[in-house]
C-alpha cells in the first residue's frame, strides 16, 4: 500500500491511497464467505457454493463491493498511522479507481488537529475581586441560618409579608382548567418569589377562607410560557417567629457555645468561599488571556458539529425539561434568532479552542493524571450530578468515558499551571498567591477543571 498526504488547510488533509489488489485477498475471501451464508443455490449446500458460481449468479461486482467496504477502514487507518495524523471525526472517502485483479485507489479527506504553538504565557496578568468579608456579609449569613430555625404558628388575621400561607391553586388558560393546573395544600412564604409572579400581591390582605384571582405567566408544566388566570384560596395564615440572636441560638444552630464564636466561624466560611470564587475567577480570566495569545485554527466540520450538538442539547434536553421550545426561550431571554446563533457559535469556538490549547499544554508539559486525582475528580462530578460515586463510576465505565474524565483532569492541571505562572492581582492591587489558598494545589486544579469544563461544555472528544 502506498499513501500520500496533501494539506488542504491548517485543519484538513487529503490522503491518496493506492492498494495492490493482492492486499484485498483476505477481504475478498471474507466477502465470499459472507455471501455464501446469505444466499441459496440449488444443487449446493448452504455455505459451500464455489466462488465462480457466486460470480456467475450474483456478479463479481457485488463481491468486490463487499470486499472494498470491509477493507477500506483498515487501509484508511494504516494510512493515517503511517502519516502520523491526529484526525478528528469521520473521513469523506472517494474511490477513484477499482480495477478487478489490479488495483484499488481512493482518497480520504478528514479534519486534523491543527499544529499549535504555545507562546510564553508567564507574562499574563489578570485582576480579580479582593477577598473582603464585611460585618454585613456576616449578618446576612447568620440571618439565613436564623431563618432555617424559624417556627410558625397560625394567626387569625390577614396575611402579611413574611407569613407562611397554606393555599390551593387553580390555573385556567382560555377559560379551561389545566390538567396539571390544580394544586392543594401548598405552603408558601409571602415575598419568597418561589411561585408565580403576582401571587404575593394576590394573597397579601387575605384571611383564611378568602380567595383572589390574578393573571400570571406560567413558568412550567403543559402550558409553560402562557398567560393563565390563577385562583388562589388561602386555608391558613401562619406567622413566622425567628429565634432571638443570642448564645442559646448559637447552641441550637451550631456546635458553638456563643454567638460570637458562631459569627467568627461564619467569617471563616465566607472567606473560604470568596477565596474559592477568587481562584475560579482568576482561572476564567487567565484562560481568556491565554486564548487571546494563541492562534488556533478551528476545523469547519468540527465547528458545525459542535454547534449542532449544543443546539440539540439545549432544545431537546434543557428546554424540553422546562416545557419550552426555542422560540419561547428566546422570547423570555429577549434575544433574536441571529443573536442566539452568534452566541452559540462563539461558545462553540471557545470550547474547541480551549480543548486544543489545553491538550497541547498537557502534551508539552508531559502532565499525567494519577489514580488519586481521577478518583477525587470522579467524586466531585458525582456529587454535582446528584449520583453516588459508585453509580457515577459505573455510568462512566459503561459509556466508555474514562478517558473523557482523565482528559478533564489533565486539562484542569494544564490550566492551573498557566495560572501559577501568571500574575494575579486583586482590585486592591495586591498580588494573589493562589497556592496559599489550596491544600497542595488540589482544589486549584479542581477549580481549573471546572472552568475548563464550563468553557468547553459539550466539547468534542477526539
Amino acid at each position: 500500500m502506498k499513501s500520500a498526504v496533501e494539506t488542504l488547510n491548517p485543519t484538513r488533509v487529503r490522503l491518496t491511497v493506492e492498494v495492490p489488489f493482492e492486499e484485498l485477498k483476505d477481504s475478498l475471501d471474507a466477502a465470499y464467505k459472507k455471501i455464501n451464508q446469505q444466499v441459496t443455490v440449488k444443487g449446493f449446500r448452504k455455505g459451500k457454493i464455489p466462488a465462480r458460481i457466486i460470480d456467475q449468479r450474483f456478479g463479481r461486482g457485488a463481491v468486490l463491493e463487499e470486499a472494498v467496504n470491509d477493507a477500506l477502514p483498515r487501509f484508511y487507518t494504516d494510512a493515517v498511522n503511517e502519516a502520523e495524523l491526529n484526525v478528528l471525526g469521520q473521513p469523506e472517502v472517494d474511490i477513484t479507481e477499482l480495477k478487478d485483479g489490479e488495483t484499488l485507489n481512493f482518497t480520504a479527506e478528514v479534519d486534523v488537529r491543527p499544529t499549535i504553538e504555545i507562546p510564553d504565557y508567564s507574562g499574563i496578568e489578570v485582576e480579580v475581586d479582593a477577598v473582603e468579608v464585611t460585618e454585613e456579609d456576616i449578618d446576612k449569613a447568620v440571618e439565613q441560618l436564623r431563618e432555617r430555625f424559624a417556627s410558625t404558628s397560625p394567626v387569625e388575621r390577614a396575611a402579611e409579608d413574611g407569613d407562611v400561607v397554606t393555599i390551593d391553586l387553580e390555573a385556567k388558560v382560555d377559560g379551561e382548567v389545566l390538567e396539571d393546573g390544580v394544586a392543594e395544600g401548598v405552603s408558601y412564604t409571602i415575598g419568597s418569589g418561589e411561585l408565580l409572579d403576582g401571587i404575593d400581591d394576590a394573597v397579601k390582605g387575605l384571611e383564611a377562607g378568602a380567595e383572589a384571582t390574578f393573571t400570571s405567566e406560567l413558568k412550567g408544566g403543559s402550558a409553560a410560557g402562557k398567560e393563565a388566570e390563577v385562583t388562589v384560596k388561602v386555608s391558613q395564615v401562619a406567622a413566622r417567629e425567628l429565634p432571638a440572636l443570642d448564645d442559646e441560638f448559637a447552641q441550637l444552630a451550631s456546635e458553638f457555645d456563643t454567638l460570637e464564636e458562631l459569627r467568627a466561624d461564619s467569617r471563616t466560611r465566607l472567606e473560604n468561599m470568596k477565596q474559592y470564587d477568587q481562584a475560579t475567577q482568576a482561572q476564567e480570566r487567565v484562560l481568556e488571556k491565554l486564548l487571546e495569545i494563541v492562534e488556533v485554527p478551528v476545523p469547519e466540520k468540527l465547528l458545525e458539529d459542535e454547534i449542532n450538538t449544543r443546539k440539540h442539547n439545549l432544545e431537546h434536553h434543557q428546554l424540553g425539561q422546562m416545557g419550552l421550545d426555542l422560540e419561547k426561550y428566546l422570547e423570555i431571554q429577549g434575544k433574536t434568532v441571529e443573536e442566539f446563533e452568534a452566541e452559540t457559535k462563539e461558545a462553540a469556538v471557545k470550547g474547541i479552542k480551549t480543548q486544543f490549547v489545553l491538550d497541547e499544554l498537557v502534551a508539552k508539559e508531559k502532565l499525567n493524571v494519577n489514580q488519586e486525582e481521577l478518583t477525587e475528580h470522579l467524586m466531585r462530578r458525582a456529587a454535582s450530578s446528584g449520583m453516588s460515586p459508585d453509580q457515577f463510576a459505573q455510568a462512566v465505565v459503561q459509556n466508555n468515558q474514562v478517558q473523557l474524565l482523565v482528559g478533564e483532569v489533565a486539562r484542569g492541571k494544564a490550566l492551573a499551571l498557566v495560572v501559577e505562572a501568571s500574575t494575579v492581582k486583586d482590585t486592591n492591587g495586591e498580588i494573589v498567591d493562589l497556592d496559599d489558598e489550596d491544600e497542595e494545589g488540589t482544589e486549584e486544579t479542581e477549580a481549573a477543571a471546572e472552568v475548563e469544563d464550563k468553557a468547553a461544555e459539550d466539547k468534542p472528544e477526539a
